[in-house]
């Protein structure tokens, strides 16, 4: 990987602001379309495979909580890599955070999502 460059939000590729849109809605099945069938994401210490694990940590993510979220920032580490930042406000512990959500494509979908602030 090489460093990353700061671009604009709108030129991250088209499946990462369609999960990114999907996600901010909720909407699982379409969130759960972007990833590869054997994908991986890790959230706060837990790592989800394969896209039935997806799918419950989508249904749960954020769950019980009400919050705002903004696209703030976005990367480009390479030709299958991105980082989106989203900065999330809210009735959590702490009520403000800045996510990033780091992307590893494989061809047009998902197969790595990392989130951590």
């Amino acid at each position: 990987m090489t460093t990353p460059t700061r671009i604009p939000p709108s030129e991250l590729p088209a499946v990462l602001r369609g999960y990114l849109t999907a996600h901010e809605a909720r909407d699982v099945d379409a969130a759960l379309r972007v990833f590869t069938p054997t994908a991986v994401v890790v959230d706060d210490g837990t790592t989800y495979r394969g896209r039935e694990e997806i799918r419950r940590f989508l249904s749960r993510a954020g769950a019980g909580y009400r919050y705002t979220t903004e696209l703030v920032a976005a990367q480009r580490v390479d030709d299958t890599h991105w980082v989106a930042t989203n900065r999330l406000e809210g009735d959590f512990p702490g009520g403000v955070v800045e996510l990033g959500y780091r992307f590893a494509l494989e061809g047009d979908l998902v197969a790595e999502l990392v989130i951590a602030p």
